[in-house]
């Protein structure tokens, strides 16, 4: 192997069955591959081509202090079938269309880049790294407006890997929002304070279900529910302002305490379904994804979906951090 641009150029004898049965790497001057360094690992681990010399790796290692973890996500991309093109290597006449912070685009098995679009697009982090929940969004709502799965594959230290769907979440219930008569009224009944929010008692019957929780001839209405009913729209705080969207989108939050979230939201009366969606605070942007992880497995394990709130021009938008169905949960071989 010959080195360019950071890259090596392969010109064995293996280069037609790497690119035509696995689309590995790039063709290049005629019918050469152009291998990143991680594909260069892949091929020796896994096709049992050579080190371009002797020592490669450990000099290779020192150039690129990401390179084993970028070599342990595309093992576990590949060993599972997957065709797999790193996007740094695809210049300015490549016909394909990916967003510039994508690392790699993906697809099936049974696929192949010269002739099939790509299934998904991939990124890639450490466990330790904290999520730029915005930028997230952002690239995720690039990545679906292409009908594409934004995938998003993540290392620890252990170099086990994990895989996560990235979703631009809407999420819509069939309830009626409150409307302001109801809350007036609301606000004409006795009350006395409580710890974490007001009991409100002396009335015949409570207009609103999504707002409070019975208790005894009375309503308790948390803090978060009290802002809403007092208090002007433009003057909400940011987490009354999500609570108040989730309302108009016909949804009904209830605390979501036991899931460690803000709230558990359902889309049908209370009674005739589970809540398909975990909902936390806005203020819960600074998390790594060791924590993210955590709190989508948690959340998958209920049957729900965990949502994180962003306000993008005014507009609250949801985050999804989905784990995918078994068959797309992309794992490495676990080294002891």
């Amino acid at each position: 192997m010959e080195p360019y641009n950071e890259c090596w150029i392969y010109s064995g004898s293996a280069k037609e069955r790497l690119w035509n049965k696995s689309a590995i790497g790039q063709k290049t001057n005629g019918n050469n591959l152009l291998l990143s360094s991680s594909e260069v690992i892949f091929c020796h681990d896994h096709r049992h081509l050579d080190w371009p010399y002797e020592n490669w790796l450990n000099e290779e290692t020192k150039k690129k202090p990401n390179l084993i973890n970028e070599a342990i996500i595309l093992e576990a991309l590949r060993v599972p079938g997957n065709k797999v093109m790193l996007t740094e290597k695809l210049g300015e006449k490549n016909e394909l269309i990916f967003s510039r912070e994508t690392w790699g685009l993906r697809w099936n098995s049974n696929c192949h880049p010269r002739v099939d679009e790509p299934e998904s697009e991939v990124r890639w982090f450490h466990s330790s790294e904290y999520i730029n929940m915005n930028e997230l969004l952002s690239w995720t709502i690039d990545v679906q407006a292409r009908k594409r799965i934004a995938e998003v594959l993540v290392v620890d230290n252990e170099q086990a890997v994990v895989t996560y769907n990235i979703t631009s979440e809407n999420p819509f219930g069939e309830l009626s929002p409150p409307n302001r008569d109801d809350i007036n009224l609301i606000l004409k009944y006795d009350k006395i304070e409580i710890n974490g929010g007001n009991l409100y008692f002396g009335y015949e019957k409570w207009p609103l279900e999504q707002l409070g929780i019975n208790y005894q001839d009375g309503r308790i209405i948390d803090q978060i529910t009290e802002e809403y009913i007092t208090t002007d729209a433009n003057d909400f705080s940011d987490i009354t302002d999500v609570f108040s969207d989730l309302l108009e989108r016909g949804l009904h939050p209830r605390t979501g305490f036991k899931y460690g979230t803000e709230w558990r939201c359902y889309d049908k009366k209370i009674g005739i379904d589970h809540a398909p969606w975990l909902v936390v605070s806005p203020s819960n942007k600074k998390m790594n994804w060791e924590s993210a992880c955590l709190a989508s497995r948690l959340a998958s394990g209920v049957n729900k979906t965990w949502l994180q709130p962003l306000k993008i021009d005014d507009v609250w938008k949801y985050l999804g951090i989905i784990r995918p169905p078994a068959k797309s949960r992309w794992t490495n071989p676990i080294k002891k």
